[in-house]
């Protein structure tokens, strides 16, 4: 499959049924790890330490899915191998006091990328039309007093999308990952996170119970993904049961985008050159006099 066969196309309706969780990959996970996996990372090294010399262009990663989809996983063995300086990672959790008095965008703020970094969202502010939804967390005072409480989701919608073009518009590119995950693959690996004392810090027993809306969470990511799908803000299905695969993939599409963005190292001219060449004859003429 192409790269493009990953993402969801901009204003067309979707089948979230028609994109496999899995392409039968795992058989092949030692050799993806082994073979391809080091030569990606490699290239997505040297394409981010541009972009974070260059400092002209940012970019907002969003991860979104259920639980043991591979987020971590993907944050663990893909980003954290790049430049420390231009990378940062923050979870998103349950809101805190203090953000549940503001507006439900307000939290993500010190999440985004500056220019030359690449920001992870490990969840994002997706969760305010997914969770929320599921659960019938939206208050009263989050409500427009123009529109039925239904609606509030076509609302947030359109405001995503509206905040993710202005981020684009303003050289910040938002590229989104949604790690689509079997019901069986899920129960495969709670029940490992479960049964593993290594593993058990991976475990939360509230996992296991928002497997009783796995039906539910379904229909609301097949909509979020198709409402919120831009030209500008692509979202990309990853067949998430084939562990290293879904990493592979990951890492090309980010590969690619970092090609489009095209960074280069900054290059010093004019006085600043002169300057310099001055200073490599000084430090290489030092201590021969």
């Amino acid at each position: 499959m192409t790269l493009n066969s990953y993402q969801v196309p901009a204003g067309k309706a979707i089948k979230l049924a028609d994109y496999p969780p899995s392409e039968g990959k795992q058989q092949h996970n030692n050799t993806i790890r082994d073979e391809v996996i080091p030569g990606l990372v490699t290239e997505l090294k040297d394409l981010h330490l541009k972009l974070h010399a260059e400092e002209k262009n940012g970019i907002l990663v969003v991860l979104q899915a259920l639980d043991a989809a591979g987020k971590d996983e993907t944050i663990s063995y893909i980003f954290s191998n790049l430049n420390a300086q231009g990378l940062k990672t923050t979870s998103f959790k349950k809101p805190s006091e203090e953000e549940s008095k503001h507006d439900y965008m307000w939290r993500l703020h010190d999440g985004l990328p500056a220019r030359g970094e690449i920001a992870i969202l490990n969840r994002s502010y997706y969760e305010e039309v997914i969770v929320t939804r599921v659960h019938d967390l939206v208050k009263d005072v989050e409500v427009p007093k123009h529109i039925g409480k239904e609606e509030v989701w076509k609302l947030r919608y359109r405001q995503i999308n509206d905040y993710e073009r202005y981020l684009h518009e303003n050289g910040f590119y938002v590229i989104k990952f949604f790690f689509n995950m079997s019901r069986d693959k899920q129960r495969e690996r709670l029940l490992e996170r479960m049964k593993n004392p290594n593993k058990n810090w991976e475990f939360s027993f509230n996992d296991v119970k928002e497997r009783e809306h796995w039906d539910t969470y379904q229909q609301i990511f097949e909509e979020m993904l198709q409402e919120t799908s831009t030209e500008y803000s692509p979202w990309y299905i990853i067949p998430a049961d084939d562990e290293w695969h879904s990493r592979s993939i990951v890492s090309q599409i980010m590969i690619e985008l970092l090609k489009d963005i095209d960074p280069k190292f900054p290059e010093i001219t004019g006085e600043d050159k002169e300057k310099l060449n001055d200073y490599i004859k000084k430090l290489e003429h030092e201590g021969t006099a």
